[in-house]
């Protein structure tokens, strides 16, 4: 007969085991397949924003100085020594006004050798006329004598003929010939000296031209020496302040060495300085905020540097004729220049990262604020302070914008506080 025979201790051991085994691989399977829990963000260190449809400004911004719009830089006309500095930086000045006056002994020198010359030109155009003159009065007189004799030999030969035709015999052919050759000789002469005398009343006028163009060159030289002399008192040139004169008494200065800076400050302009990716869309004609700390005025956009430098783009923006107490050459300002208006789009306010016409993760606060997830949004034009919101959000969502990259790894986290 069969015996029924019981489980040895042994092999209830290796069900055991199996059992267990089996369960903990059920739990390490289920804990994999758990999401992670999401993490708590402090609310007092996050802001928030809500999406909004409406009219986005397009606008770029950018620091700068107020510039004066007219300067004027005083440069030195002649090399020289600082004699003495007759105003001071700060002074309000008119054309007249000087400056400064310098000393240098070379160009006075100048002066009295072109007014030496200029002298002997004149003393040799006075020669020139009396010269001239005397040659015509000579001519003249040459030509009286010729013109006596030719009427006299004339008559002779008239006389000699009339006898030669009587046939008396009293004149001889010879006598005749040399009647008429005479004549004729002095008719010759008479009309040759006439002809120089022609000539020499021709050349007078270009001859005293000459000479009178030598003075009158002569004569600029020695006004040009003369506003030299006069440049060595140095002044202002237009209505102003003076704003800039570093120089010390006795310091030699050069030619073309500027000496001072006068500005008219009642017409300033702003000088902005705009990032190059933004200045592109900025135009002349634009309308431009200018910040000046404690006031804000409106301007236009006149000028637009051709080339970048640094990464900026220099703009200059033309301000009110009548400007806030506040403003003065100098002052640190900050710009906002409106380059276009979008109309019936999606914005929010810019978030801490991601640039225009990019797409990037935001996280949109849900569950009443208590959680926010993540979501993808696609960002178009941006703005100084606002950007649009081309596809991933909806009005009214309100969206954090303090940079979440930390938990870049979770797509959920919860707000607390």
């Amino acid at each position: 007969m069969d015996i029924v025979r019981e489980p040895t201790r042994k092999g209830k051991k290796y069900v055991v085991s199996g059992a267990v085994v089996a369960a903990l691989l059920v739990v390490t399977i289920g804990l994999s397949r758990l999401q992670p829990a999401a993490p708590s963000v402090d609310a007092a260190t996050i802001w928030t924003d809500t999406v909004e449809r409406g009219t986005l400004l397009i606008q770029v911004s950018g620091a700068g100085t107020l510039v004066p719009e007219r300067v004027r830089w005083v440069p030195a006309e002649i090399p020289g020594r600082v004699e003495r500095k007759l105003v001071q930086p700060g002074t309000a000045v008119t054309p007249n006004t000087v400056l400064l006056e310098l000393s240098n002994p070379d160009v006075r020198l100048e002066l009295l050798e072109a007014e030496r010359e200029l002298s002997t030109a004149r003393q040799q155009l006075v020669g020139l006329q009396t010269t001239l003159q005397t040659m015509q009065i000579d001519q003249l007189g040459l030509l009286a004598q010729i013109r006596a004799r030719c009427l006299q030999a004339e008559r002779n030969r008239e006389v000699l003929e009339e006898l030669a035709r009587r046939g008396d015999g009293f004149v001889s052919e010879v006598e005749l010939a040399t009647a008429r050759e005479s004549a004729d000789e002095l008719h010759t002469r008479l009309d040759l000296e006439t002809r120089r005398l022609a000539i020499v009343r021709e050349s007078e006028e270009p001859q005293l031209q000459v000479q009178r163009d030598q003075i009158e060159r002569l004569t600029e030289i020695v006004a040009f020496q003369r506003r030299r002399i006069a440049s060595m008192q140095v002044r202002a040139g237009i209505d102003g302040v003076l704003q800039e004169m570093n120089l010390e008494e006795g310091q030699w200065v050069l030619n073309g060495q500027v000496l001072a800076r006068v500005v008219v400050p009642e017409r300033l302009k702003a000088e902005l300085r705009v990032p190059q990716l933004q200045a592109r869309d900025v135009a002349l004609g634009q309308i431009a905020l200018v910040d000046l700390r404690s006031d804000s005025v409106t301007g236009r956009v006149v000028r637009i540097d051709p080339a970048a430098q640094d990464g900026f783009v220099a703009v200059d923006v033309e301000l009110p004729d009548e400007l806030p107490r506040s403003a003065r050459p100098g002052l640190r300002v900050e710009g906002i220049v409106e380059i276009e208006r979008l109309d019936g789009v999606l914005f929010v306010s810019r978030p801490a990262f991601g640039q225009a016409h990019s797409t990037v993760g935001l996280f949109r606060l849900v569950d009443g604020g208590k959680a926010a997830e993540r979501v993808t949004v696609r960002l178009g034009r941006a703005s100084v302070t606002v950007i649009q919101v081309v596809d991933g959000l909806q009005p009214g969502e309100v969206v954090i914008l303090r940079d979440m990259s930390q938990w870049d790894e979770y797509d959920r986290v919860r707000i607390k506080g």
